[in-house]
């Protein structure tokens, strides 16, 4: 009896001695952890540090304590602070795996396929050996060279060069040539002018090519300098490194000691001169030819530097707003678009499908172009807002999973932190506001597409210089 008394009082201690040891190597890991992602200032890690000793002491005295009830009250907050640690642990992995993403995808794929006609009987790259193969003008275009090479080592060909892919198509329709090749995102551009000869076409080869991004050296102090962060949606499911037409351009001016944000919408149809090519094209299309064309042309027109960049597609967005539970925007119209969604005048929650249907649409208004930019705006600013509130905690993990490799940026993970870091310690609100650039609709020829005039909207310039100025106001 008195044996098995004392047996079982030795297990006793020895389950008690064990979440001890286990407790204190937990705390040790949850403090590394918050340690290595850095996002708590230092003043802040030390009291955190501190409150967690203090509370392991008691707790462990508790623990190993003589006494029935303090054992067992040890014991109850031991296990509690175990558990409570475990999910910060998960927490905090996550945390970092979210981190890695920033600053590393610096590169951009460009889709090319090569194309024949339907009626043909070409179905493979090997069927066009010592035929004619047309492509548009390799100078200043990497990806395009990149893609010939490859189908040297596979196939001998004759090259043939044009100036836009409307009369390269129409020269395969003529039979002057046997195959083409095409970019996906210039395919996307003959399907949305409605260029009917396209369905007399058939991919027989693609291939991806990966070029670097050009990179703009910054040399800030994101918690002190003011900065410019472009924002661009690009029109596509899928792979986020895809180039593509953008359909949002927004800049974002940051001023982090004024902690104000200025948001300047620049619509798609923007007839802007391209910055590599000196011609004039609707901005969208700057997309086609990589996000750093679309910053440099940008940067032209609104006379600033943009120091980084934040690219989204359709996935990301529906993604992110499910992940965040919907969000609520405050329409200022009511309308129904053509995916069939209706919105009402005021608030309207909506899911991630939702979200992007009420910032794609263009047709149901008059002002087509300008109110889709300001609805952007409006899908922008319910996303910040739900993201910075504290109702995220309860699904963080889940919305830290969905927005992984949703979206590229050159910011880098430590420049994040710093700024987490800034808005731990003053906790000050943010000012944002939203401005737009506008302009009188027009036809005319554009870069990408030189067979008709399409729709563009030529700059009113005093609204390029309103949003000039302002953009230099809040950089000040």
């Amino acid at each position: 009896m008195k044996k098995n008394k004392k047996s079982n009082k030795n297990k006793s201690n020895g389950f008690r001695k064990y979440l001890a040891i286990s407790l204190g190597v937990i705390s040790i890991i949850v403090l590394w952890l918050v340690y290595f992602i850095n996002v708590l200032p230092m003043e802040y890690f030390i009291v955190l540090c501190f409150l967690l000793l203090i509370i392991d002491v008691i707790v462990i005295s508790l623990l190993l304590s003589f006494g029935t009830i303090k054992n067992i009250l040890g014991g109850f907050f031991s296990l509690l602070l175990i558990v409570t640690m475990i999910v910060g642990i998960n927490y905090e992995l996550n945390t970092l795996d979210f981190f890695k993403q920033f600053g590393f995808n610096e590169y951009k794929t460009e889709n090319y396929g090569i194309y024949v006609l339907k009626s043909s009987n070409y179905e493979n790259i090997v069927d066009l050996e010592n035929k004619s193969i047309g492509h548009l003008e390799l100078k200043k275009n990497a990806g395009l060279n990149k893609m010939v090479d490859k189908i040297t080592k596979k196939i001998e060909f004759k090259s043939k060069t044009y100036d836009d892919i409307y009369s390269m198509v129409s020269g395969l329709i003529g039979e002057k040539i046997e195959g083409i090749i095409l970019e996906e995102a210039q395919v996307e551009i003959l399907k949305e002018e409605n260029y009917n000869e396209y369905e007399l076409l058939k991919s027989i080869y693609g291939d991806a090519i990966e070029l670097s991004i050009k990179k703009n050296k910054s040399n800030i102090d994101i918690t002190k300098d003011s900065y410019n962060i472009y924002i661009s949606g690009i029109d596509t499911y899928g792979n986020i490194t895809n180039v593509s037409r953008s359909d949002v351009n927004i800049l974002a001016t940051v001023n982090p000691v004024k902690k104000e944000i200025l948001l300047t919408n620049i619509p798609r149809d923007y007839y802007v001169k391209l910055h590599s090519f000196n011609e004039y094209d609707k901005l969208t299309h700057a997309g086609i030819y990589g996000i750093d064309e679309s910053i440099s042309t940008i940067e032209d027109l609104l006379d600033t530097k943009i120091n980084y960049y934040v690219k989204v597609n359709f996935t990301s967005l529906i993604d992110i707003v499910d992940a965040l539970d919907g969000i609520v925007v405050n329409s200022n119209y009511s309308f129904t678009t053509v995916d069939g969604y209706s919105f009402k005048k005021g608030n309207n929650y909506l899911d991630g499908k939702e979200a992007l249907s009420f910032a794609r649409e263009r047709k149901a208004f008059k002002e087509g172009d300008r109110i889709r930019g300001e609805n952007q705006q409006l899908i922008l600013t319910s996303i910040i807002n739900k993201a910075t509130s504290t109702k995220i905690i309860t699904n963080y993990t889940e919305i830290l999973k969905a927005v992984k490799g949703k979206f590229i940026t050159n910011i880098k993970d430590e420049e994040i932190t710093k700024l987490i870091k800034m808005q731990f310690r003053d906790g000050q609100a943010w000012n944002i506001k939203s401005i737009s650039v506008n302009g009188v609709d027009s036809y005319d020829y554009v870069y990408s597409y030189k067979k008709n005039k399409l729709y563009v909207m030529r700059p009113i310039q005093e609204t390029v210089d309103n949003a000039k100025g302002k953009i230099k106001d809040v950089m000040k």
